[in-house]
């Protein structure tokens, strides 16, 4: 059965920071490219980052390059995303999901999903 659950998110104030995990069972997860994406209320889905198989490369939306890193140890079969400098926009249901193709960034199709996890950024 596969499973991505994520966990990490909270409240937490502006300018500070979380780290939120993604740890996938179920299938052979060095082989799948990595995904984050976000909700935030009443919105669409947006693109947050990539990481490929072995982690070598990875993607950022604009709207958090420089301040969210991602990271993947395959050996624990967990994807990270360490959020940095967030902010009040950041606010939304983080997903992890998983896909063995590398998608274009608005395709949303991935394979598996998460059940998310919330983040809210409020002083």
């Amino acid at each position: 059965q596969v499973q991505l659950v994520e966990s990490g998110g909270g409240l937490v104030q502006p300018g500070g920071s979380l780290r939120l995990s993604c740890a996938a069972s179920g299938f052979t997860f060095s082989s799948y490219w990595m995904y984050w994406v976000r909700q935030a209320p009443g919105k669409g889905l947006e693109w947050v980052s990539r990481i490929s198989t072995g982690g070598g490369s990875t993607y950022y939306a604009d709207s958090v390059k420089g301040r969210f890193t991602i990271s993947r140890d395959n050996a624990k079969n967990t994807v990270y995303l360490q959020m940095n400098s967030l902010k009040p926009e950041d606010t939304a249901v983080y997903y992890c999901a998983a896909d063995e193709r590398l998608k274009t960034l608005r395709d949303y199709s991935y394979g598996y999903w998460g059940q998310g996890t919330q983040v809210t950024v409020s002083s």
